[in-house]
């Protein structure tokens, strides 16, 4: 290519002018999508022809750039988009609450099957402290046993469960 304005090749122009199109765009449309857009600006200008025939090729340039934000507002308009930048604070990521669903579901099949499997009175015994709320004397009274029977049981079955927890972790 021959000299075009104050530059003596395509070259020579891209290295002058790379630096002020990339901080353009980098203003318009953020740090990240803007070196695609200064290869597209510069390539629009070089694939135009008219590049060795150009008295202002700087002007040429960021006409080319503008033209590209528009172009791209009107696309992003008529697909209905909006660009935001990232905002961490605005933008987190969202919980995996189906994951935690689906995992909720799993810990309460395996723990209706630890507690299907535990002996009769120890599951007895379990489900009226948890689920009745009541107290170890109570219970003992109420089975016919002492409280250190209770404690017995309750650590059984609380032994198992967190066997259980820690098999399934692994």
């Amino acid at each position: 290519m021959t000299a075009a304005g104050p530059y003596p090749t395509f070259e020579a122009f891209y290295r002058a002018e790379h630096d002020r199109i990339f901080h353009f765009f980098r203003r318009k449309v953020g740090r990240d999508e803007a070196p695609d857009l200064v290869q597209e600006a510069f390539t629009c200008v070089l694939r135009s022809g008219t590049f060795d025939r150009l008295e202002n090729p700087n002007g040429y340039l960021t006409r080319t750039a503008r033209n590209l934000i528009i172009d791209r507002a009107r696309t992003w308009h008529r697909k209905g988009c909006m660009l935001h930048p990232l905002d961490e604070a605005r933008d987190a990521p969202l919980a995996p609450e189906q994951e935690w669903k689906i995992e909720g579901r799993e810990i309460r099949a395996a723990y209706r099957r630890m507690l299907l499997d535990l002996p009769r009175r120890t599951r007895r015994v379990f489900l009226m402290h948890r689920l009745k709320g009541m107290s170890y004397r109570v219970i003992a009274d109420h089975i016919g046993v002492g409280e250190k029977c209770i404690e017995y049981h309750m650590m059984r079955a609380l032994a198992r469960f967190r066997k259980a927890v820690a098999i399934r972790r692994e």
